[in-house]
């Protein structure tokens, strides 16, 4: 077998050697943080509605992590330890706030008291009180059925993301602007369509108090709903559904609506026993669909509910 010289062996040698201090002086050092340099920031966003609008604002800049799965109750879903293990570790929390996670607040509280960066886009809006039932007086956290109060929710993300590590300020505001066209092209439409229901027949009935803000958007009257609190853990006593019924008949509703997060049995209960002759029409109010079923995302929400609701309440023919 030939060998190599000596002398060449040991050139190679020295010629690696310089390769691998090269690469060595390369890569970061441990707990330099140049790893984290590259790293995209770390979103947690509660509700699957706010989770949507995040993702589409923020974009591939973060990495949007949602906590609350499709078709769940915003006011009674629950964290698994893990999940709540990711508020500890966020760049920023995004919450609904004014009540609405009923579930989760305790996590949510000790993020806050631990100075986690945190949205609370219930802070960041004209809140409106519950006109009625029994959380009237109560902040009213369903904001999301008005389109131009999520337009402040953008605003306030835009702000918060912008001095996150890794965010590129021009690209988010590129961002931001384009949903926020989104938001007015939605809120524009949503006028359009329901200025062709008539004024006596702009009434609402559904099955918790869900649509305070759009009623005042769009001008509906609320005559009332079957859970007469602002939150679905309560639950009506027969006086309630006497006296819903009764303001169903007084105003002529015709056409109640049923919440596609809630089984509708206590809507389909009030047609049936207090005799009254309605429709039952479901919406989508409280949470988003998986794909496929309706309202994959905020804005499909908002335009299927326009147009049940406008098609439910328009006199046929």
């Amino acid at each position: 077998m030939r060998r190599r010289p000596i002398g060449a062996r040991a050139a190679i040698g020295v010629a690696f050697a310089a390769v691998l201090l090269g690469l060595a002086g390369c890569s970061p050092a441990p707990g330099s943080g140049a790893d984290n340099a590259t790293a995209q920031p770390q979103v947690v966003v509660t509700t699957n509605i706010l989770g949507d609008v995040v993702a589409e604002v923020l974009g591939d800049q973060a990495d949007v992590t949602t906590l609350m799965r499709p078709n769940a109750d915003p006011h009674s879903f629950e964290l698994s330890a893990r999940e709540a293990a990711l508020l500890d570790g966020a760049d920023l929390v995004v919450s609904n706030g004014l009540g609405l996670e009923e579930g989760l607040q305790q996590h949510l509280d000790r993020a806050a008291a631990a100075d986690a960066p945190m949205l609370v886009a219930g802070d960041v809006i004209d809140v409106l009180p519950y006109a009625e039932g029994d959380a009237a007086g109560a902040p009213d956290p369903h904001f999301w059925t008005d389109p131009a109060r999520m337009i402040d929710v953008v605003d306030a993300l835009e702000e918060s993301a912008a001095g996150l590590p890794g965010i590129d300020p021009a690209a988010l505001a590129a961002s931001a602007d384009a949903y926020r066209d989104e938001l007015l092209a939605l809120d524009a439409d949503m006028g359009e369509s329901f200025a062709a229901i008539p004024d006596d027949r702009r009434a609402l009935v559904t099955n918790h108090h869900v649509f305070g803000y759009l009623a005042e958007r769009f001008d509906f009257r609320l005559i009332g709903a079957v859970i007469p609190g602002g939150t679905t853990l309560a639950a009506p006593s027969a006086a309630d559904l006497r006296d819903l019924s009764a303001a169903i008949r007084e105003a002529g509703v015709e056409t109640i609506f049923a919440e596609s997060s809630q089984p509708d049995r206590l809507m389909q209960v009030l047609a049936s026993e207090a005799d009254l002759d309605v429709q039952v029409v479901e919406l989508f109010t409280e949470s988003l669909t998986e794909p496929g079923e309706g309202a994959e995302t905020y804005l499909e929400m908002m335009r299927a509910n326009t147009e049940r609701i406008s098609t439910g309440l328009t006199p046929a023919g």
